[in-house]
């Protein structure tokens, strides 16, 4: 127990130090004040768009749990399903070890609801495979629409096997899309059942997942410049592979991590214009969601504290 505490932390230190120590070996030749006019060469349209992009993400957050409950069978409130999830996702991409931060967020709303301790972890696991659809699905549109894609991160892999397995990864979602209309047996997995959500439920994990992410890489798509810009196809490939690493890392906010890959992604590019871009994503996606769920949580924990109170009685 106490090695499982641990192991989360020190794997993300020690990925947070990995990643600094490459980023300054990219950028030790960037200063501050290069950062900051790329920053002031940000249009006040193209601000609105990265702000407008922010609201589409976190909008789309809430259908993750919308389409779990929907899958559940339990109705709850859009309003505080809206704000659970704002707040879930907000304190899990800055603390890191998402399934773990964001699940204390979702057992203490939830079961306030009535729902049962396995129905919210239920909810949690179908949450985070409604991501890794919209992940992959997203990830195969770019391999076969840019395949040379790979070819930023290194060479070696071939640009037809980007295609192949482009449309391999499609060929697996379609077979579970198929399983989903053709009302297959539930799989049993030791003690555990899983059984293949409605067509409703699976049609909305294929636009819901895939636009949450669509949203999160807008907002560096809309803060980038266009000199050297790749166009938005690569700048979403780049996203995924950053944001996908990042989560894997359980470093807070993925720190270095996203950076580091974007870097990399986009050589072609002003490395200040790159961070600049990234800033503005941390300040959209990261910042200021954490700062409103740290609210949520003091009205909502306050809230629970009352009704307890009046319910002792004195």
């Amino acid at each position: 127990m106490t090695l499982k505490k641990y192991l989360w932390p020190v794997v993300g230190g020690a990925t947070i130090a990995v990643c600094a120590w490459l980023l300054y070996k990219e950028l030790r030749g960037l200063s501050l004040d290069d950062v900051w006019d790329s920053l002031s060469a940000i249009s006040p349209f193209h601000w609105l768009l990265a702000a407008l992009s922010t609201l589409v993400a976190y909008a789309a957050l809430a259908g993750y749990d919308r389409i779990a409950l929907m899958h559940l069978g339990r109705s709850v409130n859009l309003w505080f399903i809206t704000v659970t999830s704002f707040t879930t996702y907000a304190l899990s991409h800055n603390v890191g070890a998402s399934v773990l931060s964001g699940g204390v967020v979702r057992y203490r709303a939830y079961s306030s609801k009535g729902l049962s301790g396995r129905e919210i972890g239920a909810l949690i696991a179908i949450c985070s495979f409604t991501f890794a659809l919209g992940t992959l699905l997203l990830a195969a549109i770019v391999l076969i629409l840019k395949p040379h894609i790979t070819e930023r991160f290194g060479e070696g892999f071939p640009i037809s096997a980007s295609s192949a397995t482009g449309y391999t990864i499609l060929a697996f979602i379609a077979l579970y899309v198929a399983a989903s209309f053709l009302r297959l047996r539930p799989v049993t997995l030791g003690s555990t059942r899983l059984s293949y959500p409605s067509p409703k439920v699976v049609l909305s994990q294929l636009i819901i997942g895939p636009l949450e992410l669509v949203g999160a890489a807008g907002i560096i798509y809309f803060a980038l410049p266009d000199a050297g810009n790749p166009g938005f196809v690569v700048v979403l490939g780049i996203f995924l592979a950053s944001f996908s690493a990042a989560l894997i890392s359980h470093a807070p906010g993925g720190l270095g991590v996203l950076e580091l890959v974007f870097v990399m992604g986009l050589p072609d590019m002003d490395q200040a214009d790159v961070i600049a871009a990234l800033l503005v994503f941390r300040l959209f996606y990261l910042m200021i969601p954490f700062a409103i769920a740290l609210g949520v949580i003091f009205v909502f924990e306050r809230t629970q504290f009352r009704v307890g109170r009046d319910a002792d009685g004195p």
